[in-house]
């Protein structure tokens, strides 16, 4: 890692880390994931800071999610044991380091703007507030590439009301400012010019609360709610079949796009965020990275995710060939053994005690 791919600064009382891979759409690599948990651990112990302000270098993006291309790498060069090891090392640090920004003793503060992406959604909603800006794009879009929805996304999408959470999971719709703030995935809208402003209120000691209501705006209104009927409908079927077949049957425009992504992604990932949607509410945030864990665990040793890197990122053929390729492909068992226990699960170590 360039050191500079995290960029730390102290602001009075107010620790600011700015995720800096501007050309990569900061997207997480292991190193920058690393120098955040340390930085962290020593804003934490340190009595001088009351809070932490995360933000990105561009306002193209907060974070485009993880460095799939890295990880895709590995996973080809490994069929060796170390190439698995070290794409599970990403994933173990990087959910350890979505835990401790969930149960920081201090308040932390996400600042989006851009892209808000896999990685960078675990980052920006499970901080303590997560602050939209002008022109958010939100999205979990992982099923798109054989993966699915993880970063703690088990626990925050499936808390959403009706069916939003399972229509954001199978189908990686990107969403809006206005659409974050209507669905609580982001607290409030601070326009991205009063971002600077907002950080200097924290740096000199105003309570987070108090700072962002002071430079928060309306937000713009959510075009997701006004399809919120539909989606009610046909997402809230028992499976993933079901809610094709309700797709089908409605007659509008959202409906058809809707059925066209979902007969566009792996039908196991399809299936696999499906069961994580319906297990997910009344998880802790320990609890769904650890469920996460072992679905990662099995995702990484099948066939899907290197294919869907292939066909969208590395080749870019758009034409990825799912194994199954079916949407009533995947059995329940096959299904369920995503889920099993592993030898080795996801454990985390204990909160440091608060200031």
């Amino acid at each position: 890692m360039s050191e500079s791919e995290i960029v730390t600064e102290i602001r009075g009382a107010c620790a600011l880390a700015t995720l800096n891979r501007p050309k990569a759409l900061n997207a997480l690599s292991h190193g920058m994931i690393k120098a955040l948990d340390a930085a962290l651990s020593q804003w934490e112990a340190d009595p001088s800071i009351a809070c932490v302000a995360l933000r990105g270098a561009t306002a193209r993006a907060f974070c485009a999610g993880a460095d799939i291309r890295a990880l895709y790498e590995l996973g080809r060069a490994g069929a060796a044991a170390s190439g698995r090891a070290a794409q599970l090392a990403y994933f173990r640090d990087e959910y350890r380091l979505d835990r401790k920004i969930a149960r920081f003793s201090k308040p932390v503060v996400a600042l989006v703007e851009g892209v808000v992406m896999g990685g960078g959604a675990g980052l920006a909603v499970n901080a303590r507030h997560c602050v939209a800006g002008d022109a958010v794009v939100f999205a979990m879009p992982e099923t798109g590439i054989g993966f699915f929805p993880d970063v703690g996304a088990t626990r925050f999408l499936s808390r959403l009301p009706g069916a939003l959470g399972p229509y954001l999971a199978l189908t990686g719709a990107r969403i809006a400012t206005g659409d974050m703030t209507a669905l609580g995935l982001a607290g409030a809208h601070v326009a991205s010019a009063r971002h600077e402003a907002l950080i200097e209120r924290l740096g000199a000691g105003e309570a987070p609360a108090a700072a962002i209501a002071a430079e928060a705006d309306p937000a713009p209104p959510s075009a997701l709610l006004e399809e919120r009927a539909v989606v009610d409908r046909c997402f809230s079927a028992g499976s993933v079949v079901e809610i094709a077949d309700r797709l089908a049957a409605d007659p509008s425009d959202f409906a058809r796009a809707a059925l066209s992504t979902l007969e566009s992604r792996s039908p196991t990932s399809l299936a696999v965020a499906f069961r994580q949607m319906r297990a997910g509410a009344g998880l802790s945030i320990e609890a769904a990275l650890a469920l996460e864990f072992r679905i990662v665990a099995r995702i990484l040793a099948g066939h899907d995710y290197y294919e869907g890197v292939r066909a969208v990122i590395v080749d870019k053929d758009q034409s990825p060939h799912w194994r199954p390729a079916e949407l009533d492909g995947p059995g329940e068992a096959d299904v369920e053994a995503y889920f099993a226990p592993l030898k080795e699960e996801l454990t985390f170590p204990a909160p440091a005690p608060a200031c």
